[in-house]
């Protein structure tokens, strides 16, 4: 799998950035009309990548399919919200005016996701940043390089149909960087880079936060879980769910820690009672 370098990374992002230009210029119910069809490709495309991310990322195969059934619903969201983006109209104490709220895109949305999730969290992010007017960079895990080659793909058909049914896309809406750490630091640091949405490590977002902070650039930080769980036996359970699977699920189901996984297991055993 060939890498970009960081000077194709910067000229990349600069490339997005003329894309968001023209693109927010597009009415957002039209925008809309591309994430749906992006939608399409993932519902007739469903099975091929969700044993794909299964393969590449070593999950369960039902845990793959409704990764990718995860990206099918946020598109359908995206679709709604593309005729939704309502503004108010507020009252004003001087006469004959009126105050009007607008929401205005912020530009490139840069996207950074990990390997446990390698398809889903892209979706999270790009289908809705798209029909709010932003393009999107998308830096994925360099352990899952195939999903986000198929990934980049079906978005490539997406984006076909809608320019055959009339639309008006510019070149460099959607870009993925293959890389490392050295192509992530590319996409935090650039100044035409607003947000930046990462995934991963806490170590990861104490690195990133700061960085985006400096320039006063917006983060979207999904980190690493660390939850908790309580078992208790059957007899003294409040609910039936207190004795659930979930604790051996967690950590294999999903090939490495998601946002349910467990690293403290407590298992509480009721005191024998002596006459």
């Amino acid at each position: 799998m060939r890498t970009i370098a960081p000077a194709d990374a910067q000229a990349a992002i600069d490339a997005a950035h003329q894309a968001f230009l023209a693109w927010r210029l597009v009415p957002a119910p039209k925008r809309g009309d591309l994430v749906r069809l992006l939608g399409e490709e993932l519902r007739t495309h469903k099975q091929a990548l969700g044993k794909l991310v299964s393969i590449e990322a070593g999950k369960i195969i039902s845990e793959g399919l409704g990764e990718v059934q995860e990206m099918i619903d946020i598109c359908d969201f995206a679709v709604g919200l593309s005729r939704q983006l309502y503004g108010l109209t507020i009252a004003t104490e001087r006469p004959e005016h009126r105050m009007a709220e607008t929401w205005h895109p912020l530009g490139v949305t840069g996207i950074i996701s990990a390997f446990n999730f390698p398809v889903a969290v892209w979706s999270w992010n790009a289908a809705l940043a798209l029909v709010c007017g932003n393009s999107i960079v998308w830096k994925p895990s360099e352990k899952t390089p195939l999903t986000a080659l198929a990934v980049e793909a079906l978005f490539g058909g997406a984006l076909a149909r809608f320019e055959a049914e009339g639309g008006v896309a510019p070149k460099g809406l959607s870009a993925v960087l293959f890389g490392g750490r050295d192509i992530g630091e590319v996409l935090v640091d650039h100044p035409r880079v607003p947000l930046v949405s990462a995934t991963g490590s806490t170590a990861m977002g104490r690195a990133v936060a700061p960085k985006l902070a400096a320039r006063f650039a917006r983060a979207l930080l999904e980190l690493g879980g660390n939850n908790a769980a309580i078992i208790t036996p059957a007899p003294i359970s409040i609910s039936p769910c207190a004795a659930s699977p979930s604790p051996r699920w967690a950590p294999p189901g999903s090939a490495a820690p998601p946002c349910a996984a467990y690293s403290c297991t407590k298992a509480i055993t009721r005191p024998s009672c002596r006459a």
